[in-house]
């Protein structure tokens, strides 16, 4: 007798990722399938995915659905199946496209690793900044050509480093961690570039900080001034060269290891 997803939460939730894997291995045949074969086809799967990014840059991603496509491109929504089966699919084709940003452009790879891996994690920023709602994408997308092709220029920025492949990861996953982190941070606490605490929010904090619970808090604002610390505090947030000081604060801490120091 089957197990009851009721009774049996582990083994529902086990063969619910079964089922998003069996999906997502099927969304790989994105890559390899030969478009529909009209002499004359009336879309592209590069056409439909192009379209899906102009409607998430202005609307959100939570917008883009093949009803939504197909009524940017005056079609009928079974027409865009023949060349997007799956939401999967759909999905794959979007991030890869947005992934074909993050790619170096021939002879430009620095070669000196922290120059290259800063080229790539500035590019990752920009990508970002540019489409922010792929911060927002809770489903795990294929990896497409665009995808593979950074994680090889990723290993080809870290390639003249004489350590072994492990540390050559940890430094690619920290770098693209930062960077995620960094813009999401940016995306769901500043959103523009006015100081980002109000008069309302620095009076609660300074109201918790005169309890004494908080002594860090209090030191601050007694050696700073109130005004002054949160000057400060909105400053730093907003301040567009901070992105690099602290990435280069990072590679530094990955150099001096690498150095033994």
């Amino acid at each position: 007798m089957p197990p009851n997803s009721s009774s049996h939460p582990q083994a529902a939730k086990h063969i619910e990722r079964l089922d998003r894997l069996a999906d997502h291995l099927e969304a790989l045949d994105v890559w390899t399938r030969v478009e529909p074969g009209s002499r004359r086809p009336r879309f592209s799967r590069e056409t439909i995915a192009a379209t899906a990014i102009r409607i998430a840059d202005t609307e959100g991603f939570e917008a883009v659905s093949m009803r939504r496509i197909a009524a940017e491109l005056d079609a009928g929504t079974m027409t865009l199946y023949h060349y997007v089966r799956t939401k999967d699919e759909l999905l794959a084709l979007v991030a890869d496209t947005v992934m074909a940003e993050l790619v170096v452009r021939p002879g430009e790879m620095p070669a000196d690793w922290r120059d290259a891996i800063t080229t790539v994690a500035n590019l990752s920023r920009t990508m970002l900044s540019r489409h922010p709602w792929v911060l927002e994408i809770t489903d795990d997308p294929n990896f497409g050509p665009n995808s593979v092709r950074h994680f090889d220029q990723s290993l080809q920025a870290v390639s003249g480093l004489d350590v072994s492949l492990q540390d050559k990861l940890d430094l690619i996953t920290m770098v693209d961690e930062y960077v995620f982190g960094y813009c999401l941070h940016q995306r769901t606490t500043f959103h523009d570039e006015q100081t980002p605490l109000s008069a309302a929010l620095m009076s609660y904090v300074e109201e918790l900080a005169a309890t004494g619970d908080y002594p860090q808090i209090a030191a601050m604002i007694s050696d700073h001034g109130s005004g002054p610390a949160w000057a400060l505090i909105g400053e730093s947030a907003i301040d567009a060269t901070r992105f690099e000081r602290n990435l280069g604060r990072l590679l530094d801490g990955f150099a001096a290891d690498f150095a033994g120091t």
